[in-house]
């Protein structure tokens, strides 16, 4: 996707992916930093060696700014924006990685770029589908000579090449575009879904737009996938929202964990729309039913009734995401993009910007009420060299460091319990759950937290970023409070030093208070509640690099808590575009 207001272009990021036998998934597009001026940057500094922030096992290039995915005969191909020339937005094209395993990844040619009318000033974001007889093609949004946002089709030129490296045009390209008759604002009208087939024998598609403030996910129909017809209604559309950037539309078991193909629709499915409000720059999403007949989704609770309150996959630095199911694993896998919290200046002198969070499976939880991630179990091959504790009583003010690891790239995981909630703090007014991460830091000791992990410390704590629970009484009910704080995370105080948080639906007098974190140099990836809550973080301390970073347990509350088993390991460095 892209904006031009004037001289300003938004750096944004394309997610795409497919897979075998199934319809799959792809996109992924975000607005973040402006630059006026684009150019070719020269950077320096581009030697692995001497960039402490460059992560070892999530995905990104050698250089220069990124994001997006792909899979196909058993290779997952991931595609990302991407530029040669240069750390920030400018000169983008759709570049190509494959994998076996979601983990390593193999560099190969560039898929798509400009060269039709339909595209010549942009191709962005867009999605894969599988057709009938494993072909898989790509719907995408491209920029046309007169800067409109439309939509065009890619293919594969030799179907038999599991690597997909070559890709063709539609010759009637673009095959959705804003016309006066249409009404579509050309400026927000982009990030076509993954299509999924009706029993009417159409495709649907959604393309994600905007009016005024009116955020829609409006909906195509075609039989051939080459001629599209707008619906006379959106799928699902909101008021107060604004733009809805990278929208999917999904399936979800009512019952299980494991994923279903994307036309699968039933009595035994739930529906999940999912959008990333560019006003936000939040990946929010909705559980509901589709009315197939109708083409309508009825959302169990709408953005429109309180927007700040609204499901997400991640409180921290996560959009532009993208699901799609993975045949061969029987599973629904969600990719991610994670932006930089370093200033541009800084992000040009080390040479790239942005890296692809881990990819999560994701499903319905058991209450029906909100979705559940955790990392692919693919990640745990690189884990190498357990540390295991038993039971452990982590006394007020207590701090154990955990030793044996590399904690510069590490993957831990901890369980706490706690047997009396009588020192519960009391919170007498509902507070946002980031406000009150800020006001309740690490450092703000009460009767039941904080207690947690302190991950990339430094040796004399000068720097550390912490990830805690903390619990409250409210209104009769005990609240858990799960928080990611990079307010002391680097001595570079040019860097975004946000604290993240949100509740976790956990009853902590009769569930342990799990957490696991994959610690990656300069990202610190959260779930809690057995992923119930997602955080990711990115941070880029001066002192806590390499091996002078740290990773402690910690409790800053005045009442003990139960340690009931910690396990971490160091993770080895995973194969990443030649790297």
């Amino acid at each position: 996707m892209v904006t031009i207001k004037f001289s300003q272009f938004w750096l944004v990021a394309l997610f795409s992916i497919i897979y075998v036998n199934g319809v799959l998934l792809p996109h992924v597009e975000a607005t973040h930093h402006v630059f006026r001026n684009l150019q070719s940057l020269t950077t320096s500094h581009n030697d692995s060696s001497h960039q402490p922030y460059r992560t070892a096992y999530h995905f990104q290039p050698p250089k220069n700014w990124i994001n997006g995915p792909m899979v196909y005969k058993g290779y997952y191909h991931l595609f990302y924006q991407y530029n040669p020339k240069g750390a920030v937005w400018g000169n983008i094209v759709w570049a190509h990685s494959v994998s076996k395993d979601l983990v390593n990844w193999t560099p190969l040619d560039i898929a798509i770029y400009p060269s039709q009318p339909s595209d010549i000033n942009g191709c962005w974001s867009g999605s894969a589908t599988i057709l009938p007889r494993d072909k898989p093609v790509i719907l995408y949004t491209g920029i046309n000579q007169n800067n409109q946002q439309v939509q065009n089709l890619a293919y594969p030129k030799d179907l038999s090449d599991p690597f997909l490296k070559e890709w063709l045009k539609s010759p009637k390209n673009p095959l959705m575009a804003p016309t006066v008759a249409n009404q579509i604002n050309a400026s927000s009208f982009r990030d076509p879904t993954t299509a999924w087939l009706g029993k009417d024998g159409h495709w649907r598609v959604l393309v994600g737009n905007k009016r005024d403030k009116t955020g829609k996910a409006l909906l195509y129909r075609s039989r051939d996938f080459v001629n599209w017809v707008k619906a006379k209604h959106p799928l699902h559309s909101s008021k107060v929202t604004g733009m809805w950037e990278c929208p999917d539309f999904y399936p979800v078991l009512k019952k299980g964990i494991s994923g279903i193909d994307t036309s699968v629709d039933g009595d035994n499915v739930r529906h999940v729309l999912k959008a990333s409000l560019d006003d936000y720059k939040h990946d929010c999403y909705l559980i509901g039913s589709y009315n197939a007949s109708k083409d309508i989704f009825i959302p169990d609770k709408d953005f429109d009734k309180n927007i700040e309150n609204v499901l997400r996959y991640d409180y921290g630095k996560y959009y532009a995401s993208k699901t799609f199911f993975d045949y061969g694993n029987k599973r629904r896998v969600l990719l991610g993009w994670v932006n930089e919290s370093s200033s541009v200046a800084d992000d040009i002198k080390k040479g790239w910007s942005g890296i692809h969070a881990i990819p999560r499976a994701i499903w319905l939880h058991e209450s029906g009420k909100q979705l559940v991630q955790w990392p692919v179990v693919e990640i745990e091959k690189l884990r190498e060299n357990p540390v295991n504790w038993h039971t452990k009583v982590l006394k007020g003010g207590q701090l154990l460091q955990v030793n044996g690891i590399t904690a510069v790239q590490v993957d831990v995981e901890i369980s706490f319990e706690v047997n009396k909630l009588d020192n519960a703090e009391i919170l007498n007014s509902w507070v946002d759950p980031q406000i009150l991460c800020s006001q309740k830091d690490s450092a703000v000791r009460s009767g039941l937290g904080p207690f947690g992990l302190l991950a990339l410390a430094s040796k004399g704590l000068q720097e550390y970023t912490s990830v805690f629970f903390r619990i409250f009484k409210y209104q009769n009910k005990n609240l858990v409070l799960f928080c990611s704080d990079q307010s002391r995370s680097s001595l570079n105080k040019d860097n975004d030093l946000t604290t993240y948080g949100t509740f976790v639906d956990v009853d902590p007098l009769h569930e342990k208070l799990s957490l696991r974190s994959l610690i990656d140099h300069s990202v610190v990836e959260s779930f809690g509640g057995e992923g119930k809550a997602c955080i990711t973080a990115r941070v880029y301390p001066t002192l806590a690099i390499n091996d002078e970073a740290q990773l402690y347990a910690f409790n800053n509350g005045t009442s003990g808590v139960k340690i009931t088993s910690l396990s971490a390991w160091s993770m080895k460095k995973a194969q990443i575009n030649g790297n």
